[in-house]
């Protein structure tokens, strides 16, 4: 069963998600700010976390940046902070969905249904580990144990890059369109969005060191393209329109 945390200082919006996710089949563990859910996170990491950006001791958008940095699991936005600056910052920061108040609460159920759906899929797209090159640099992704490394070096990405990299990587030498990676990655297809992908793109690449923007290829005015060649494992699905 998968675990939620779900962080809100407004007892009736916190005790009304839970509600309704433990209605449809997942384990649910609330809390009413941000130290509660940091102590239990430090216990055991959930598979995914709801966090409102408005809390009694801190602000979910700085949380989550400070989270980024040790943990890669799913982070859901439910908040009211509604303008599209702060959706647009939510989403650049690493959030896998943002969620506006108030919502529906079949809406709010669906959207963690497909997230959860879009990990499931990222993890059966490949062989359980495939390897690729650049040229003399070698490049190995392993879906099962989330494990990702250039040249030995192991790199962290967030769950939102691990999906944007699945599905490059399994469409290795074909354009992806900016639009392409929002609706598969974040069923988004907002052009006010696109600078949300160029912004995991430009992460990812950092990560990935001196040749991060040799391994994903830019196609100005369109979007990505990986360049590995892949020497084990194979693609799991192509490009849809």
């Amino acid at each position: 069963m998968k675990v939620i945390y779900v962080v809100d200082g407004n007892l009736e919006d916190r005790e009304g998600i839970k509600q309704y996710l433990e209605l449809s089949g997942y384990e649910v563990q609330a809390y009413e700010d941000l130290h509660g859910v940091q102590v239990a996170i430090s216990r055991q990491a959930p598979d995914l976390l709801l966090l409102e950006v408005q809390l009694p001791d801190g602000d979910g958008f700085n949380y989550l940046k400070k989270l980024k940095q040790s943990f890669s699991f799913p982070v859901i936005f439910v908040t009211g902070r509604v303008a599209e600056s702060d959706r647009i910052l939510g989403f650049e920061l690493g959030a896998d969905d943002y969620v506006c108040k108030p919502f529906s609460s079949k809406e709010l159920v669906l959207r963690v249904h497909a997230l959860f759906r879009r990990i499931d899929v990222s993890v059966s797209a490949f062989h359980s580990s495939s390897t690729w090159t650049l040229g003399n640099s070698v490049l190995q992704l392993d879906e099962v144990s989330h494990m990702f490394s250039v040249d030995g070096n192991q790199v962290p990405l967030t769950a939102a890059e691990w999906r944007i990299m699945s599905y490059l990587v399994s469409n290795s030498g074909i354009l992806i369109t900016r639009s392409q990676i929002l609706e598969h990655c974040f069923d988004y297809s907002f052009e006010s969005y696109d600078r949300i992908v160029d912004t995991h793109v430009k992460n990812m690449r950092a990560k990935m060191g001196p040749l991060g923007s040799q391994w994903i290829e830019t196609v100005r005015g369109y979007g990505y393209r990986f360049a590995g060649k892949s020497i084990s494992g194979k693609p799991g699905f192509e490009a849809q329109d």
